[in-house]
């Protein structure tokens, strides 16, 4: 779930939701609610934002993993 997620890799890159907020351009309203389960899917822009403001891919985020591919 991106609310669980979200919240471990703020803690992992040391970062308060307020800061996380203020590198993301977004409001602290929005990455509350979203660690709390409270909104629906955020957009893809909003999650692009969180990413980049994170440092790490959509996948990354989104806890995306890639199955290796056998030939």
């Amino acid at each position: 779930m991106l609310s669980s997620r979200l919240k471990l890799l703020r803690n992992r890159c040391c970062i308060t939701q307020k800061e996380l907020a203020k590198n993301a351009k977004l409001s602290l309203r929005t990455i509350t609610h979203i660690e709390q389960g409270l909104s629906e899917q955020p957009s893809i822009k909003t999650m692009i934002k969180i990413a980049d403001a994170l440092n790490i891919s959509l996948d990354e985020l989104v806890g995306r993993k890639f199955k290796s591919s056998k030939k």
